[in-house]
Parts: structure tokens; sequence; C-alpha cells
């Protein structure tokens, strides 16, 4: 199974519209305002035709009706009020529908972004691992930032050319259904054509928004390894391949801009003829005394039509926004539709904290490239024993912690805590009875005791200091001019690879889990600040289980047992003494690294 690939949704609008259904409120409100301001904003052909009617004696009958008078100037001064009235009515409108589509596709923005991200957090540690970090921030940013736009204008662009083929196509036809037929003829024209202007289009903007996720990763993976750039000084090379990239996004637009540029002129055409041949009918009708049309009758009609007939030269535009706005849906919806490949069991194991029993029993697992890595991994660890891992590099160390993290799961065999099988606790309430200490630590940016406390509430500074201190971190602390406070730049930029390590343990001690995994904790730091951790080890360990992992075998010297995993098993097992005496796995190790089977 591909773990990375996201179950994108077939029809993606109707997936978004879906999304819209706890807004329906607000969005039937804003729909309601559009609606009222288009029709508003449609009035003035006819009240211009009224006015011409009334002025050429032929003054519709039921404005007489309704103001009792025939006297054209009387009529005429109805008329103009009633221009300002509704024109007023349709910028009050206008400001309605305006606020409540803005505020609604902030809205949705908002919560869209932060529904997408939780649901990132949530996926398994293989979608992160076969993902590109660009590639997730443009679908976050990006994509969600093309439905604001679309809910914001695109949306209410589509409602309202509705309301506009709706309305004119019913006033036109009441004035004249002879003229409206000629007149309307382009329109089914225009709409087959978008239909299949809409169809060529998509895949150019499902390649524009991959060359954007492409060009977003080329430029976050070299602003983040610009030290390895300028040490290598491959600015050059690595400037090449942004312009590579970004030349191939300039490329799938032009593809895009080929057939958006073509399709207003094109139908531009359909629509002169139909308006040309409308207005020659009508001024055909009047001149020969037909009585099927007034010339405020033809005047409306003449401005009602373009009113139509113009707007529908949008169409391109507006399917332009449609199909970004359809193209940015499938990946975020895509994201937030796939299922975690590691789901929490419907009836988990509740645990406030565990003893710390940890047992692999026949323990298997491949990454799924069909390359076994763990083949029958048997290993028991009491409650409040400390195991050193060693092994050659592949043999699997690492794997185990992730395996009991359940940041993936055994492919054959069972991982227990207390007798309870991973797969049965909720996995935040299992990480919750686990702290580690990675090779990569990483750190956020922030001050020094932000970072120590991550993840961790009420915690004061006098327990924040204790664990520095348990860390061989507080005397380097002490001396920075802002002590705790002090800022450690993004990713911890401005402390050493050491002074990081120690970070990440103070951190892992102040958790203070009931399991304590150290991944290759010491690997960074110097020999000094190796020998003090040491020397603080049982310290640290003091009632937890710890698992230590270890290429420097003198960190693990002093642990309960070490296990020497080789091809995929536990290969040898034994305290330091008991290992250097069977001449195996370790003692070769350690003769590599001491020059001294026995130390």
């Amino acid at each position: 199974m591909n773990l990375s690939k996201n179950h994108e949704p077939q029809q993606p609008m109707r997936r978004l519209f879906q999304y819209l259904k706890s807004y329906k409120k607000q969005l039937g409100f804003s729909m309601t305002y559009s609606i009222g301001n288009k029709i508003l904003d449609l009035m003035p052909p006819l009240l211009v035709g009224w006015i011409v009617d009334t002025v050429s004696g032929s003054t519709p009958g039921w404005i007489i009706g309704l103001t009792g008078t025939k006297d054209p100037w009387s009529l005429a001064l109805f008329i103009s009020v009633m221009i300002v009235v509704i024109f007023g009515a349709e910028s009050f409108f206008e400001w309605l529908y305006k606020r409540g589509f803005m505020r609604l596709a902030q809205d949705v923005q908002h919560d869209l972004r932060l529904d997408a991200y939780q649901r990132l957090q949530r996926r398994e540690i293989a979608y992160f691992e076969k993902q590109r970090t660009g590639n997730l921030m443009a679908m976050l940013n990006g994509d969600v930032n093309q439905l604001e736009r679309f809910l914001n204008t695109g949306f209410n662009d589509i409602l309202q050319m509705a309301v506009l083929i709706i309305f004119a196509g019913i006033t036109l036809w009441a004035a004249s259904w002879e003229m409206a037929l000629v007149g309307m003829a382009p329109i089914p024209i225009l709409l087959i054509g978008s239909f299949y202007y809409q169809r060529a289009i998509s895949p150019h903007y499902q390649n524009i928004r991959g060359a954007v996720g492409h060009l977003s990763n080329r430029l976050e993976n070299n602003i983040s390894g610009i030290l390895v750039i300028k040490s290598f000084t491959a600015e050059d090379y690595e400037a090449k391949r942004v312009e590579e990239a970004s030349a191939q996004y300039k490329k799938v637009n032009y593809g895009a801009i080929r057939l958006s540029a073509a399709f207003v002129p094109l139908i531009r055409m359909f629509i002169a003829v139909g308006l040309a041949v409308a207005m020659l009918m009508g001024a055909y009708w009047i001149l020969n005394g037909y009585d099927k049309l007034t010339v405020g009758e033809l005047t409306f009609f003449a401005m009602m039509i373009q009113r139509l007939l113009w707007p529908i030269t949008r169409l391109g535009q507006i399917f332009d926004g449609y199909e970004r706005a359809s193209a940015s849906a499938r990946r975020v919806f895509g994201l937030m539709d796939s299922p975690n490949q590691i789901p929490d069991t419907p009836n988990p194991v509740q645990v406030v904290k565990a003893n710390g029993h940890v047992q692999f029993n026949n323990v298997q697992f491949e990454y799924g490239n069909g390359l076994k890595i763990l083949k029958g991994l048997n290993l028991n660890i009491p409650q409040g024993q400390t195991i050193g891992f060693a092994g050659t590099t592949g043999a699997g160390k690492t794997t185990l912690v992730k395996l009991l993290l359940r940041l993936y799961d055994v492919t054959g065999g069972s991982i227990t805590v207390d007798g309870n099988d991973l797969r049965d606790f909720e996995k935040s309430n299992l990480r919750r009875q686990l702290a580690l200490v990675s090779q990569d630590v990483y750190l956020f940016h922030g001050t020094v005791a932000d970072n120590i406390a991550y993840g961790m509430e009420n915690v004061t500074l006098k327990q924040i200091e204790q664990a520095a201190k348990q860390a061989q971190l507080h005397d380097f602390i002490t001396s920075l001019p802002d002590a705790y406070q002090a800022m450690v730049g993004e990713r911890g930029i401005k402390l050493s690879g050491g002074q990081r390590q120690r970070l990440s343990i103070a951190r892992a001690i102040l958790k203070d889990a009931p399991i304590l995994i150290l991944d290759e904790a010491t690997s960074s730091v110097d020999t000094e600040t190796e020998r003090a951790i040491q020397e603080n080890l049982n310290e640290l360990t003091q009632g937890k289980t710890a698992l230590i992992i270890a290429h420097r075998l003198s960190t693990i010297r002093q642990a309960d047992q070490i296990a020497i995993i080789h091809e995929g098993k536990i290969a040898e097992l034994g305290t330091h003494d008991e290992l250097l005496d069977n001449q195996g796995i370790y003692a070769d190790l350690w003769a590599v690294q001491t020059g001294d089977v026995r130390g």
C-alpha cells in the first residue's frame, strides 16, 4: 500500500460544498443578498424603457394605476424617485453580500486550514517520509488561499451570472419572445463552448498546482540547506535548479494562458451577431408600424441584451477561477479524506502511568520495500531496567524506537507494555508513557525554557532548571545574557550540536515518563559532557525503564543488560563483562572502539 498517496475526491467542488454545510446560514444570507443586489442592478434598462415610453406618450398602465395620474412630468418624477430608491437598495445589498461572502471566506479558510493541519498531524510518519515539505506547505497555504478567493468572489460571480440569465431571460421574453429567441440564440453556443473550455483547461490547472508544489519544495530545500550550499560553493548550481523549477511553472501557466486568452475574443463574435440581428428586427417592426414593440421596449431590449450577453464573455474567467479552486479542493480534501494507515483501536486501553515492562515478541518488520529489517526479534525488558542496544549501522536499532512509539506497526509478532499490545493503546496515551531523546534534535523557534518545557503545561522555572542541571546544561544557559529566556533561533541554529542534544535530554527528563528512550543521545556531545551525562545516567534512569541506543559503547557500559542486534534479531544479550567474555560481536565492536577487549 502506498501510504504517501492521498485519496483525492472525484468531485472536489461537491466535497467543498459538503464542507460548507456547517456555514449554511451564513452562506444562505449572503446568497440572498447577492440575488437581491443583482436583480436591482438589472433594473436600469427597465427604468430607462419606462421613461422613454412615458415621454413618448406610451406610459405602462401599471405606473398610471399606481400613481393615479397621466401627467408625463409627474410620471417621470415618480420614475426618477424609483431610480434613487432602487440604486440605494442595490448599494445596501451589495454591502451586505460582500461583507457576508468576505467573512464567510475568512471563516472557511481559517477552519479549513486548521482542519487540514490537524488531519496532517494525525497522518502516519511514513506519509511525511514520502512527502515533500514544500508540497505540504503549498496545500496548507496556497491551495487553502485559492479556495478562500473562490468563496470571496468566484462563487458569487457564478451565482450572479445565473441570476442574470434567469432575470434577463424572463424580462426579455415578456417584452418580445421573438426578439428574445434571436438575441439569446448565442447563449447555448457560449455555454457549450464554456463546457469544452472547462474540460480543456482543467488539466492545465492541475499541472499548475503541481508545479507550485515542486517549486516550493525546491525553495524550501535550498533555504534549509543554505549552509551546505555555501560550503560547497553550489550557489550557481542551485540557482539553475530553481530556474528550471520556475521555468516549468511558467511553462504550465503559458498552456492555460493560451486557452484563456482565446476564449473571450471567440465568443464575443457570436454575441455581436445575436445583438445585431435582434436590434435589426426591433427597428424593422417599429419603422413599419407593427404593433409588437414600443420605442421604450426596444430601448430596454438593447440595454438588457447587452447586460445579458457581454457579462457572459467573463465565463472564461469564471471557469478559470472555478477550475483553480477545483484543483486546490482536490488536493486539500484529498489530504483530509485519506484514512490514517495506523488508526487507533475503537476501545483502547486506558493507562494513566505505565509501570514500564516492555516486551518484544517475535517482532517482524519491513518498510514496504520487501526488505525485512526485523526477523523475529524477542526481548523482555523488566520494569525499571536499563538496557543498551548496539549493532552495526542498519541493524534495526532505530526501527525499534519507531515501533515502540507506534510510528509504524509491526508486520508480524507484537510489542507489549505492561502486557498490553501497543495496538490496543490510543497513540497519544501510549506516547505520553515515553520520553524520547533522538539523535536528530529538533528545536522550535522560541526561548530555551519554552523548548525544555515543550508540550508540557503548568511547568515551573524551578522544574525546568532542575532538568537542565541533570542534563549538564544549566551552567551554559545561565551564561547567556537572557539565561532561560534566551532565543534559540529557528531549529536551534544559535546553539551548537552538543547544546541542542543536552537541551533535548533536559526536555525528556522534565517529561518524567516511565519509559525513557535515548537514541544516540550523546552522539553530538563532546567527551567531557558525555562523561558527565554517563555519571548521571543512573540518576536519569532512576525508577524508569530505559532503552539506550548507542554507537559509542561506553555510553551503555553500565546498563543492566546490553542487546546486540544483528540481522534483525537479538544476537547477544548480557552485561558488558559477560559480552566481552563471550568474544562475540560486542567484543569485536568494543575492541574497534577502545583497542582493549577488557576495557
